[in-house]
């Protein structure tokens, strides 16, 4: 089947694309991501790993189980953080 062709509207004043010119600056991540991930990481971790050693007692004793539940936030804060980084 043939292609047909393309018209252009009378009084078309879309204007063209202009290309975005990338900077150096745009292609670095800032300087307080990357310590700001690994810390998030870290932190999840040692609170989740303090909450398996103390058998449920630490960090936080009334919260119980939901001490899992901000181990695993501070990691989630680290992964969103690593979207970030390039």
């Amino acid at each position: 089947m043939p292609k047909s062709r393309l018209r252009k509207k009378k009084g078309d004043n879309r204007p063209d694309l202009v290309a975005h010119e990338t900077t150096s600056q745009d292609l670095e991540s800032p300087s307080w991501l990357a310590p700001t991930m690994i810390a998030n990481f870290m932190i999840g971790l040692v609170w989740i790993v303090t909450f398996y050693v103390t058998q449920t007692q630490y960090p936080i004793p009334n919260i119980g189980a939901w001490n899992m539940v901000v181990g695993f936030a501070f990691i989630g804060v680290g992964f969103s953080l690593a979207t970030r980084w390039r």
